[in-house]
């Protein structure tokens, strides 16, 4: 038996983490300046091609997400090479499912909010049913929420990073089970 991913799991784990990044990365930005100063700083055009391709890549994220969460049923962890103390097996574990809750959960959430305040539903350049009719108050909600999902998932990240980080230092072997090469 091996003590690595497959080598498409692997590869969804990174394609999926340079996803979140850049999601991350430009829903802070929608956070920091809000619609208006988005638009004050980018115009109404750039403003409309972020969302559409954070809207888009969210989208792209639940489709990956589904597709890796079955392999994992299909193709179960590796064992680890090195016993891990029982509470790195216990953070470890639910950071894991957080994990995997908050990047299916968020998508459809934006998927939700979208069609709820009444804007398009698009992946690149379809347009994809709402789900939901338009509500503005229950948009605005959801929105709220996925903006809060969205900081839980960056602390979640910073802190899978971290520990990632940490075991490439210490050459423990746990990074082999995800590394690319």
């Amino acid at each position: 038996m091996t003590n690595r991913y497959t080598l498409l799991q692997r590869l969804l784990h990174w394609l999926i983490a340079l996803i979140v990044f850049g999601l991350l990365a430009a829903g802070l930005t929608f956070m920091a300046l809000g619609d208006e100063g988005l638009t004050n700083l980018l115009g109404q055009e750039l403003t409309g091609v972020l969302f559409k391709m954070h809207k888009s890549f969210g989208i792209l994220l639940l489709v990956l997400m589904a597709a890796r969460l079955a392999l994992r049923f299909r193709s179960p962890p590796p064992p680890y090479s090195q016993t891990l103390t029982g509470i790195e097996r216990l953070v470890g574990s639910t950071i894991h499912l957080l994990l995997y809750v908050l990047l299916i959960g968020l998508p459809i959430g934006g998927w939700l909010a979208t069609a709820a305040s009444g804007y398009p539903v698009q992946f690149f350049d379809l347009s994809l049913p709402g789900l939901i009719g338009e509500n503005k108050e229950l948009g605005e909600t959801l929105f709220s929420y996925h903006g809060i999902g969205g900081l839980i998932l960056l602390v979640l990240v910073l802190v899978h990073t971290a520990a990632g980080l940490k075991h490439w230092r210490l050459k423990d072997g746990i990074m082999t089970r995800i590394s690319l090469p």
